[in-house]
């Protein structure tokens, strides 16, 4: 289930602010359709940075009842105060979640050892599979493969969305930890070269407009057939590109 194509699925509004019920279970449908492996809810695609606590809460349990069981559902949870993060993962607990994303603390800057007291502190309060997520563009900070490798001895961490697009980590992370631990690219443009590096999917952007060759790219690149992969890569860079530099046109 953290393999392949990821979904950062979006979540989305009625033009009363609300989540719309309607649209979210049609999107869940189309991922279910198209081959997805999973549906992160809440993800900073997913307005992670613009819900409180209640509505972050909501939107994830909604995801996770209209998915019925169909495709399985991680929750987004990190916050930039360790406390608010843990509180947050908390909610899912015995949920039905099978896993929790937590990105690095965004603003304060924390150095590595803060890195690494922060999400083992999270892990420690939870047992929910933890998957780190590495994003400094937008944080600020960035978590270093030997911190990563410390955190991949901590149990429950599992995994690490890397976003940095720095394709040298996936080596330098694969030397420190076990061959169980996930590596998950978290830029569009370049997964396909980090899996073809021994990565074993993305959180991808965009899975939500098209999701059914992310899922076919991410499959045959996984079955070792990269040519066939890099076909279907290149038809989306453009579409990578854009979502990129605008993600709100995803939603």
């Amino acid at each position: 289930m953290f393999t392949g194509s990821i979904v950062a699925i979006v979540t989305p509004m009625d033009e009363k602010g609300n989540v719309c019920r309607a649209s979210l279970k049609k999107l869940i449908d189309y991922h279910v359709a198209s081959g997805t492996s999973a549906i992160v809810s809440v993800g900073t695609t997913g307005e992670s940075a613009t819900l409180n606590h209640d509505e972050h809460a909501d939107v994830v349990m909604m995801t996770l009842e209209l998915a019925d069981g169909r495709i399985p559902v991680i929750a987004g949870t990190g916050a930039n105060a360790t406390a608010e993060a843990i509180s947050l993962t908390q909610r899912f607990n015995d949920s039905g979640i099978v896993g929790c994303l937590t990105v690095t603390p965004y603003y304060n800057r924390p150095s590595q050892e803060g890195l690494y007291q922060h999400f083992k502190a999270i892990a420690e309060h939870t047992d929910l599979p933890q998957i780190l997520y590495n994003v400094p563009s937008r944080t600020g900070c960035d978590l270093l493969p030997e911190t990563v490798g410390r955190l991949a001895k901590v149990k429950n961490i599992i995994g690490i969305k890397e976003a940095t697009g720095n394709l040298t980590r996936v080596n330098q992370i694969k030397e420190l930890v076990s061959d169980d631990f996930v590596l998950l690219s978290g830029d569009d443009a370049s997964a396909l070269d980090f899996m073809q590096l021994g990565g074993h999917g993305v959180i991808s952007v965009t899975a939500n407009v098209a999701a059914r060759d992310m899922a076919q790219m991410c499959k045959l690149a996984a079955e070792g057939h990269f040519a066939e992969a890099r076909v279907i890569n290149q038809r989306l860079m453009p579409l990578h590109n854009k979502l990129l530099s605008n993600p709100i046109q995803s939603r």
